[in-house]
């Protein structure tokens, strides 16, 4: 089947909304003529149809797309079972191969500028399973990148803080004009592609309103390295971008897959291929060999070179921000709205009361009894519907979610991080993650003097126009197929 799901497997049912259905697609079969009919037979390297003179012939495998996937309303699980061609680790390593010979044969114009952006979570993921510290694993994952051909290797530090300064911009603006019925409160969390995913296909225009309009991490750096690393590229005589990311969950796949993601100028994807945790230690398994053992490569930020795309040695150490492993968005607008709204100082950490489960916990501001902001953080699909009937019933009390599919941790415990070696749970695992996640240097995305520049260098300052459409984009409520076949007699 496909390369990359080779490891799948149910471990949480909280992350599995109903028994999924079959596929709806509808798909056109060639069919022979034959008198007498014809017979299928099963061997071990396929199916085989058989006719009536006993000459057999292979039958094609029926594959289902991405865009497939996101236009049918049948799946409402989290789409780690997709077979994604274009995102499996194949195609990442037949897109290396051929840049390499490319490039042996003397067509460097040719050849892709390949570009991958390492997130925090699956190489904090990498780093536990074989023993590294953080930075160990992320220098190592970037000698291993480079070996294979990557031109640069970049963390994904910068575009975490474009989307927290965003989110938190975004969130003031609804709550200081949230008559609006367009901008409705709560605001929630839009940086998890299968929370998003759910909402298009189970409750649409109800509640697409809700859903921040900042894009994720993922699609933001998407942005900058399509639209101004490749414009400096672009400038030079240069050639095209192949962008991968590193991430902890199957669903990233899709949202790099969306149609709102691809750019008709380059005619191609803000993101081209995404390769998780799991992936890539199923592909160091297949060569035998341990992370540990692969040299250590460096980091580039070639958003800083002027000339074109250049390799520019930048920061090795991985980062974290206040918060949630899973980007601390509900801490960091908490405690920008408090201050910007209220003129209150919220000291970090910032204090949560758990309510019915540890994924769905709340925080509040009280001033002289009166509450003035009421903030949730809500993990796993059991919570996420609890959440939705509230909004529904207009009983929930929230000015912003934080909104994660994944439950017991988030993008920590992501549905492609690696496995709990054999004898150890989940729950451990994810506890020496979060522990290792907290050990890391804050980022604190205000005094990112990088995003400053670029705020400006490449969108011309916060809030203009270039800006809401470079960090910003839409959601579609998907409409339900009528169609006999996924009709359960």
């Amino acid at each position: 089947m496909s390369g990359f799901s080779g490891a799948l497997q149910l471990t949480n049912l909280d992350d599995f909304i109903t028994p999924s259905q079959e596929c709806i697609k509808p798909v056109q079969i060639e069919k022979k003529s034959s008198s007498t009919g014809s017979k299928i037979k099963i061997q071990k390297d396929g199916y085989f149809e058989v006719d009536e003179q006993g000459i057999s012939s292979k039958l094609e495998k029926v594959e289902i797309s991405l865009a497939d996937c996101l236009a049918c309303s049948g799946c409402i699980t989290s789409a780690e079972g997709v077979l994604i061609s274009e995102q499996s680790q194949q195609e990442l390593l037949r897109v290396f191969e051929e840049n390499k010979a490319l490039k042996i044969n003397g067509n460097i114009e040719e050849a892709k500028w390949i570009v991958v952006s390492l997130a925090v979570q699956p190489v904090l993921s990498l780093a536990a399973h074989y023993h590294l510290s953080p930075d160990e694993c992320s220098l190592r994952l970037a000698g291993y990148f480079r070996r294979l051909g990557a031109d640069a290797v970049v963390d994904m530090t910068i575009a975490e803080d474009f989307a927290l300064l965003e989110a938190q911009t975004e969130f003031v603006q609804r709550y200081r004009s949230n008559e609006d019925e367009q901008h409705l409160l709560p605001m929630l969390a839009s940086s998890c592609p299968g929370w998003v995913c759910y909402a298009e296909k189970t409750h649409g225009n109800f509640i697409l309103p809700y859903i921040s309009t900042t894009k994720s991490p993922q699609q933001i750096m998407g942005s900058i390295i399509k639209q101004w690393v490749g414009k400096t590229l672009s400038s030079g005589g240069h050639r095209s971008i192949y962008h991968v990311t590193l991430m902890p969950c199957y669903d990233k796949k899709l949202e790099a897959s969306r149609k709102e993601f691809f750019d008709a100028q380059t005619e191609s994807r803000d993101v081209d291929c995404v390769i998780t945790a799991i992936e890539l230690q199923q592909m160091l398994q297949a060569e035998r060999l341990s992370l540990a053992d692969v040299p250590e490569g460096r980091f580039s930020q070639p958003w800083r070179d002027e000339g074109g795309g250049g390799d520019v040695a930048g920061e090795t150490r991985m980062r974290r921000h206040a918060g949630s492993g899973s980007g601390g968005y509900a801490d960091h607008i908490f405690r920008y709205a408090a201050k910007e709204l209220f003129g209150e100082e919220i000291a970090l950490p910032l204090e949560y009361r758990q309510l019915r489960n540890p994924d769905f916990k709340e925080a509040t501001l009280e001033r002289d009894g009166k509450v003035l902001l009421k903030f949730a953080v809500v993990n796993g699909f059991r919570n996420i519907q609890n959440l939705v009937q509230k909004l529904k019933k207009g009983r929930c009390g929230y000015q912003y979610v934080e909104v994660m599919a994944c439950p017991s941790g988030g993008c920590l415990n992501g549905g492609a991080q690696v496995r709990p070696s054999e004898g150890g749970t989940v729950r451990e695992l994810v506890q020496r993650l979060e522990a290792i996640y907290e050990s890391l240097p804050l980022a604190t995305p205000e005094e990112n003097a990088t995003v400053q520049q670029l705020y400006q260098r490449w969108l011309g300052g916060e809030g203009t126009d270039k800006a809401g459409h470079m960090l910003h984009t839409t959601y579609t409520a998907v409409q339900k197929m009528t169609n006999a076949l996924n009709i359960k007699w």
